[in-house]
């Protein structure tokens, strides 16, 4: 299938590693030019220039705390301004959410929640309204959300509001830009095969002795019982970014290879 992306143009967030670089791999492979923005710039360059020698497309590396509003809009200004315009966006930047934190009620204080909050919510938001008026001006666009399964488990609160905010983000977008042309979707990855998981499972086999296979086949508790890989998430991604798209928005598609059990309608 011809996803119709070539000659598009995207910003990809948190795109230095993990499934943010493995979207804008597959996003340039289609023909996209792509800007990655992430907070550390020599990371981010690195990774720019692998993408560009791989595809042969035009990707630059802007470094960008979405933290920052003001950094976020000089991020669009150069998008539009280097590349001509913007089509896309894909936001995909968050810290970790807190491992080892306190999940109840009782443990959960305030700045858990903010800190939470703050990057993948609110710089969603943040990169969304300084996008937005370009994709309305050409009445066309694609905003595609990563957020998590942890939206659908009441595992910690803190990670349960921020990913359910993403989805409620993503829903009110979808009904707003739709009328012009803008489709909005939340992808929901599970554990996924990333550059961290892949350095905690080796440290892991390391301290206990078992075999990383072994490990992972522990861990894979989703329905196909394996890890899913960054780059099998990048391909929803890329197919929820292209104009083949169209009949989706306003909806989270999981991509985590299925939770065993659950009925979801």
């Amino acid at each position: 299938m011809d996803l119709d992306l070539n000659g598009k143009r995207a910003i990809v967030t948190g795109g230095s590693r993990g499934i943010g670089l493995a979207v804008a791999r597959a996003l340039a492979a289609e023909g996209v030019d792509v800007v990655l923005a992430a907070r550390s710039a020599e990371p981010l360059a690195a990774a720019a220039r692998a993408v560009a020698v791989e595809s042969g497309r035009r990707i630059l590396a802007v470094p960008t705390d979405t933290g920052d509003d003001e950094q976020v809009r000089r991020l669009v200004d150069r998008t539009v301004a280097e590349l001509g315009g913007v089509d896309i966006l894909v936001n995909s930047a968050a810290t970790p959410w807190s491992a080892g934190a306190a999940t109840d009620l009782a443990g959960t204080d305030d700045d858990t929640v903010r800190r939470e909050v703050e990057i993948k919510v609110l710089g969603y938001l943040r990169t969304a309204r300084a996008v937005a008026p370009h994709l309305v001006a050409q009445g066309w666009g694609r905003i595609v959300n990563i957020s998590g399964l942890g939206a659908r488990q009441a595992n910690s609160i803190a990670q349960t509001i921020r990913n359910v905010s993403v989805a409620a983000l993503t829903k009110n977008l979808a009904d707003e830009l739709g009328p012009h042309g803008i489709n909005v979707t939340v992808v929901h990855p599970g554990l996924t095969r990333t550059e961290r998981l892949t350095e905690r499972l080796a440290a892991a086999s390391a301290k206990s002795g078992e075999q990383l296979a072994e490990l992972e086949r522990a861990e894979a508790r989703n329905s196909l019982r394996r890890i899913i890989d960054a780059e099998e998430v990048a391909d929803v991604v890329t197919f929820l970014a292209s104009p083949r798209s169209v009949a989706i928005t306003g909806d989270a598609i999981a991509a985590g290879g299925g939770v065993p059990g659950a009925v979801y309608y």
